[in-house]
């Protein structure tokens, strides 16, 4: 349960939309550390930017023939924090896609995610049809854990 509750709090803080005001980093002012585990993580990582909250290291990064989108938070000591993915809507969980049909008949999915944090995984879709939009969180088994309107 207490997991579950960290991936409901982690989805309401992204779908919040809460602003993140993190200064630009030149690669030299990461700390190596944090280089190190980013490096040997992600070594194919493309377009690369670096930035600082507080005490936390975050890189924007693309990987793979598309481009996908990858968003990583680190610790000062290069401890993995979170990473959320851009997906294709054919790579959510066949739970989620589930729901998402139940719920949502005819939407499409505009955009997807994957985030993990705190050890869970929290699937991120926004939905579309005609002038609807929605943005809903699942968690690995199709539970919603929220959804607002976009």
């Amino acid at each position: 349960m207490k997991i579950h509750m960290q991936t409901a709090l982690a989805a309401a803080a992204l779908l919040a939309g809460t602003a993140l005001h993190a200064q630009h980093l030149a690669p030299a002012q990461v700390p190596a550390a944090v280089t190190v585990a980013f490096t040997k993580a992600f070594p194919k990582a493309m377009d690369i930017e670096w930035k600082q909250k507080g005490e936390q290291y975050k890189v924007e990064f693309e990987t793979g023939l598309f481009r996908d989108d990858h968003e990583v938070w680190y610790d000062a000591a290069g401890k993995l924090l979170r990473h959320e993915e851009e997906v294709s809507a054919s790579d959510l969980p066949e739970a989620v896609k589930a729901a998402i049909a139940k719920e949502f008949p005819g939407y499409r999915t505009d955009d997807a995610k994957r985030i993990e944090a705190d050890g869970a995984t929290t699937w991120i879709v926004e939905l579309q049809n005609g002038p609807e939009e929605w943005k809903v969180a699942y968690d690995a088994a199709g539970v919603q854990l929220r959804k607002q309107a976009d």
